[in-house]
């Protein structure tokens, strides 16, 4: 193999280059270390002028990011209208909140005929191409139109739906013959591959579709939890526990995360089992994400309204239920409260994978491990059944699973976590990684 050729819709911002903070970052760190790489994507910036629109080249560590802007306009109807709210919330099994415009279809084969353009005079042709997520589905297709023959493989991150929803998106059959042209297409589970293989099955295409589950890098994550154990900041936090138990939940401000769901099950909690009345904390860690997006923007009044209307049922003059962080809490800090929770309360209603399950098992301590409480449709769930499984649409589900948690044995809790390290260990990011590369270079060429 030649170089690596990383293409995301965005690239690590400077800061990351040096240390990865998560997600896609994290999962490609390793493989890139010690290889002639190049990663290449959109750089975060707006500019007004198309002309303007070059690469811009910089090496950090071995690995050279190349970037270019975007226009508002592409950025708009490229990224956060056909990306963010047509093909995120279909592909997450919400096919009633989704906007279609022509305009955004251009727009959306536009900036990936940019990022072909300015991408193809910077390869060689031993070069392998690794295309991620579903910003850039017809990426493949634009480069093999300007001649690219090489190895090219995608990876999909975000989950896939089966036909009966993915037919919603008018331009469906379209998207899915696009993607022909890679030479291999990775899935996180078996579940998206199915449905990703019946998709062309119905449209009478032979087209294999492997599962690649993304992992973390575990080893990493514990430690940073233990060498932040010690700070102020968290310090602080188990100190204003006074004793307390301490739930916690950290997600984007996603409708996909099941957040109102979630503090539903809570409320349950406290109403039908009030022996944990001032006796736990659910802190929520939820930073907003994509604020130009309506449908976002009425999710984070919700989540306002929720949380204090518990707050003001149940709170006491010296206990609060709810404490809701909308502001990024540093990913070292982030560690250490992973390993200061006694339960960690992941209900997605729908995810690719869902790497914060895999970080708090990560940053436990083995001699006293929290428990895990997962919903049944995270990716993360059929390698995971040591977890408290739970349908996030059945509050009175989750509020058992966490009276379970919150009164469980030591014994108990141990020989779940041991189960859950051992697979958090195996699946790495690291191997993910490798895995989907060797499969690729053994593939046979797209027809």
């Amino acid at each position: 193999m030649g170089r690596l050729i990383i293409v995301s819709n965005r690239v690590p911002s400077p800061h990351e280059r040096v240390q990865p903070a998560g997600g896609l970052t994290v999962g490609l760190a390793d493989v890139v270390r010690g290889v002639e790489s190049l990663w290449f994507g959109w750089s975060g910036q707006h500019t007004e002028e198309a002309v303007a629109q070059e690469v811009t080249c910089e090496t950090v560590a071995g690995v050279t990011y190349a970037t270019i802007d975007l226009t508002s306009a592409q950025h708009e109807r490229y990224y956060e209208h056909f990306s963010n709210d047509l093909i995120w919330p279909l592909f997450h099994y919400r096919p009633g909140i989704i906007t279609y415009h022509r305009q955004d279809l251009a727009a959306y084969y536009g900036v990936n005929d940019l990022f072909a353009d300015r991408l193809a005079p910077l390869l060689r042709r031993d070069d392998t191409i690794w295309v991620h997520d579903y910003h850039l589905i017809p990426l493949g297709q634009a480069l093999r139109a300007r001649g690219v023959a090489g190895k090219i493989g995608f990876f999909l991150h975000i989950p896939c739906p089966p036909w009966s929803v993915m037919r919603v998106l008018p331009c469906a059959e379209e998207l899915l013959r696009a993607m022909v042209a890679y030479d291999l297409i990775g899935v996180q589970t078996e579940e998206d591959a199915r449905n990703l293989g019946e998709c062309y099955e119905v449209m009478g295409m032979d087209r294999t579709v492997r599962a690649f589950p993304i992992g973390i890098d575990p080893r990493g994550f514990e430690q940073e939890a233990k060498d932040n154990f010690g700070d102020p900041e968290v310090r602080r936090l188990r100190e204003s526990l006074r004793g307390r138990k301490l739930i916690i939940g950290v997600d984007r401000l996603d409708y996909s995360k099941g957040l109102l769901e979630r503090l539903h099950g809570y409320e349950a909690l406290l109403k039908r089992f009030p022996e944990h009345l001032r006796g736990v904390v659910f802190v929520q860690i939820a930073p907003p994400s994509r604020e130009g997006v309506a449908n976002y923007q009425a999710l984070r009044r919700e989540l306002d309204e929720l949380v204090g209307f518990i707050n003001g049922k149940h709170a006491d003059f010296d206990w609060t239920p709810i404490r809701y962080l909308t502001q990024p809490v540093p990913r070292h800090l982030l560690a250490a409260f992973h390993r200061l929770a006694d339960v960690a309360l992941v209900t997605p209603l729908r995810d690719g994978m869902n790497l914060v399950a895999k970080e708090f098992v990560a940053a436990q301590d083995d001699a006293d491990p929290g428990v895990l409480i997962l919903s049944h449709f995270a990716g993360a769930a059929p390698d995971m059944p040591e977890a408290l499984l739970v349908n996030p649409y059945d509050t009175d589900e989750i509020a058992d699973a966490l009276h379970q948690a919150l009164t469980m044995s030591l014994v108990a809790r141990q020989n779940r976590w041991r189960a859950l390290r051992a697979e958090v260990g195996l699946n790495t990011a690291a191997e993910w990684a490798k895995r989907f590369l060797s499969t690729l270079e053994a593939s046979a060429p797209s027809s």
